[in-house]
């Protein structure tokens, strides 16, 4: 697996929007917070632009993710904000490119498909909040990003048991991301290979009922079968369509059940996702997974 370098003071990282539109003035404190860490901040010329919900046209926003990427003079590609669309940008860019030339793609939510596909590539990449809201985000979720990009892996750590855990240790190198996008991906060149590996899986504002058609997805997919470890983050907000007529299972529940009878560790709630507290994490690298009765520790290996 490829690890783009870590930053240094003075060098630039894009902020790029690939799915939903945004505002200059929304960016103000990403970028104020980008140059406290000695970084500067270049704004891609989707930043602005509105094309419906979206910040341009998919050809537009495809030719912002390239004109960073071939920016020698970029280290990191910050994408602005999530929503729905950079789906659309894989056909159009060439991110093979960061195999010769790795810089950081950084991002959650609908960033899963970028960091999905380079981990085909086997270029790692930062599972870790954007510029959209993060003035409202707590302190763990900043200084983890800050410390991912200047070269330190912070370990996740979740204090106490949730009674769903299944207790172990596993090592393996971390995948996932959004569970939504991960099942939009099932099927095609950009799908996960999960074996041997440790999947971390997040989402947000789905029926509940949904959210179990996109796990057995998962579990009849053989996705499960075969892992070393599952992590799972923030399920945020999920729901049910009738709450006088409900579906009956929680969120983490429902993972719970799928991967029941399975051998490796299992671990809920960790910080990660869309969260207060949503910690850095980087896609591709060597972890730990540690979940005992007092918590559970996510740590970033070398090798």
């Amino acid at each position: 697996m490829i690890l783009p370098p870590a930053l240094r003071p003075g060098d630039a990282i894009a902020i790029v929007p690939t799915a939903r539109a945004i505002t200059v003035d929304e960016l103000q404190p990403a970028m104020a917070m980008a140059r406290a860490w000695g970084l500067r901040p270049v704004l891609g010329q989707g930043v602005g632009r509105k094309h419906f919900q979206q910040a341009g046209t998919a050809g537009e926003r495809a030719a912002d993710l390239m004109a960073a990427l071939e920016n020698d003079e970029v280290k990191a590609v910050w994408c602005a904000r999530g929503g729905y669309g950079t789906v659309h940008l894989l056909e159009l860019v060439d991110l093979s490119i960061l195999r010769k030339h790795p810089k950081w793609i950084i991002g959650f939510s609908d960033a899963t498909v970028l960091h999905s596909a380079l981990h085909g590539l086997g270029v790692a990449s930062l599972h870790a909040q954007m510029p959209f809201n993060i003035a409202a985000k707590g302190e763990g979720t900043t200084s983890s990003l800050r410390q991912a990009l200047f070269g330190e892996c912070p370990p996740l750590l979740r204090q106490g048991a949730h009674p769903l855990d299944r207790q172990g240790v596993a090592h393996g190198e971390l995948v996932g991301g959004n569970l939504s996008l991960l099942y939009a991906l099932r099927g095609t060149p950009y799908d996960l290979g999960t074996r041997g590996k440790v999947l971390f899986i997040e989402d947000l504002d789905e029926l509940l009922y949904h959210m179990d058609r996109m796990v057995m997805n998962l579990k009849l997919g053989g996705l499960f079968a075969n892992l070393a470890g599952l992590v799972v983050g923030g399920m945020s907000d999920m729901r049910d369509k009738d709450p006088a007529d409900p579906f009956g299972l929680s969120a983490e529940a429902i993972v719970a059940r799928a991967v029941a009878g399975g051998e490796f560790p299992v671990c809920y709630g960790m910080p990660a996702g869309h969260l207060a507290d949503n910690r850095a994490m980087v896609l591709g690298k060597q972890v730990k997974l540690n979940v005992g009765p007092a918590g559970t520790a996510l740590s970033f290996t070398e090798g």
